[in-house]
């Protein structure tokens, strides 16, 4: 007996159903492709210590990218979050000129795009 129940009174016997079970979503976030543009402003030791520091890349990973944007005009860096896009988008713009080439005057550009 509980403490809310008055003796001599009947009291209904509920039974509690076996609670449903829910599926999971997925919740996906859209996805963005961090695209560097290809230029003749920097050098290719430039590209590879910017896709290190800027993206946390390997040396190999790096060098094949700088090669790819060389070759092709562009190169997919990154793909994340639409908000991480947008940061290394800006990081990638404010990484500065190459020392290395005296007629450099900044940045290497670079856009986003839906990864689809």
């Amino acid at each position: 007996m509980s403490e809310r129940e008055i003796p001599g009174i009947a009291y209904p016997v509920v039974e509690k159903s076996p609670r449903k079970k829910r599926k999971k979503r997925t919740l996906k976030i859209p996805q963005y492709h961090v695209i560097l543009l290809d230029d003749d402003e920097h050098s290719y030791d430039y590209v590879i210590e910017m896709l290190m520091q800027t993206f946390g890349h390997s040396a190999s990973t790096a060098f094949e990218m700088a090669c790819k944007v060389d070759a092709r005009g562009e190169v997919i860096v990154d793909t994340t979050t639409q908000e991480r896009a947008e940061l290394k988008r800006d990081q990638i713009h404010a990484y500065g000129a190459d020392w290395r080439i005296p007629r450099c005057k900044g940045s290497m550009s670079a856009r986003i795009e839906p990864a689809d």
